[in-house]
């Protein structure tokens, strides 16, 4: 009789733990975040942290999902691969119900085993990598568009409206450089256009120097910056000093941080380029743009406003929606059917339209003039 009572008890230990994984049962909906806090990128991991505990904050005050509060999880990886798997177990230690927003397409990409063996759901990760957009194995949901998307409406706007041929690019040495170079190349051949010179530099660190000199010999009319918001400050604070330069444009994708570029250039913008995932944060049209300033002026009164904040927020907005739609109990399954088939208008003046994995397919182009960014799509 004792052999099978083993055997029984460990079939129901195993059903139980299944159930504690999968089903949500209490008032406390745990959601994982891991990014940098400290460090060169400490200012992109405050926005994410703070934009999205700003409509969490919110909700839970204002009793959105019926006595279920959302707990916002956070630790400092510091932008370091290494230091967000640390982050990512210790949160799977915590039985969170989904991993939202982590940051960097270098640290996602080392946690990926993890999150496979784990089947926990990744929503709103701070990156536009392609392997996000085409990996099986695992539930990931982008609210953003992908550095692809980001690189060719650039390419597109400098070649038909600028009438630019001679690009360049400057990019971080690993997995998030290496996604924007690949895209620029192939967003180029397919204009015909061959790229002129590159440079790279290293991952949170300022060593600007070699890439500098190569980029100034192929004398580029456009250079492409795929790096983090103080290396490419200082990349195009050098080159405005330099004759060279004098008329390149500087085009910037959002995981630059525009925001903080533009603090870091002491607002000596001429000639640069924006491109962003979300429009503009200063718009005073939008419902929920001006929920979001609400809301941080609320939770985060000393936190700037800002793209990145922004985005977070929508994508907030957008779990606490999917799981408000949720009947019965409330499931991982059932949260990822949610939140891939939310009503285009449910953020009030962002619309959702989920493809490519990815919520909000939309890129936006912007220059910084007379201290506020003008959308240039229909610049001619």
């Amino acid at each position: 009789m004792f052999k099978y009572i083993i055997p029984t008890l460990l079939a129901f230990v195993l059903i139980f733990i299944n159930i504690r994984d999968d089903e949500f049962d209490g008032n406390s909906l745990k959601l994982g975040l891991s990014v940098p806090r400290s460090g060169i990128m400490h200012a992109v991991g405050d926005a994410v942290y703070s934009g999205a505990n700003a409509y969490f904050l919110h909700a839970n005050q204002n009793n959105t999902l019926k006595n279920i509060k959302i707990d916002l999880i956070v630790y400092d990886d510091k932008y370091e691969p290494d230091l967000a798997m640390e982050n990512i177990k210790k949160l799977i230690d915590k039985n969170i119900f989904a991993f939202f927003g982590l940051v960097g397409t270098p640290t996602v990409k080392n946690i990926l085993p993890i999150l496979r063996n784990a089947e926990i759901p990744l929503i709103a990760p701070f990156t536009g990598a392609s392997f996000l957009r085409n990996n099986e194995g695992i539930d990931v949901v982008n609210f953003r568009s992908s550095y692809k998307e980001e690189i060719d409406y650039i390419v597109e706007y400098l070649r038909n409206k600028r009438d630019i041929s001679r690009f360049a690019v400057f990019y971080q040495n690993d997995d998030y450089g290496e996604e924007g170079f690949v895209s620029l190349l192939y967003s180029l051949n397919e204009r015909g256009l061959t790229l002129a010179g590159e440079g790279t530099y290293k991952r949170n660190t300022l060593s600007i120097r070699h890439a500098f000199y190569e980029i100034k010999s192929s004398k580029p009319e456009a250079v492409f910056m795929i790096g983090a918001y103080k290396a490419n400050a200082l990349f195009i604070k050098t080159a405005k000093k330099d004759p060279v330069f004098k008329n390149t444009l500087f085009c910037n994708i959002s995981f630059g941080d525009a925001d903080e570029m533009i603090r870091e250039l002491d607002y000596n913008t001429k000639n640069l380029l924006f491109s962003q995932v979300v429009p503009s944060y200063k718009d005073s049209v939008k419902p929920v743009i001006l929920e979001y300033k609400d809301a941080m002026k609320r939770y985060f009164p000393n936190q700037p406003l800002g793209f990145i904040s922004l985005e977070a927020f929508l994508a907030a907005k957008s779990v606490v929606q999917a799981l408000k739609n949720i009947d019965g109990s409330i499931t991982r399954e059932k949260f990822i059917k949610k939140i891939k088939s939310l009503p285009k208008n449910i953020l009030d003046g962002v619309d959702i339209d989920y493809k490519n994995t990815q919520l909000h397919n939309k890129v936006y182009l912007f220059k910084y003039k007379n201290s506020k960014f003008i959308e240039v799509h229909n610049e001619n």
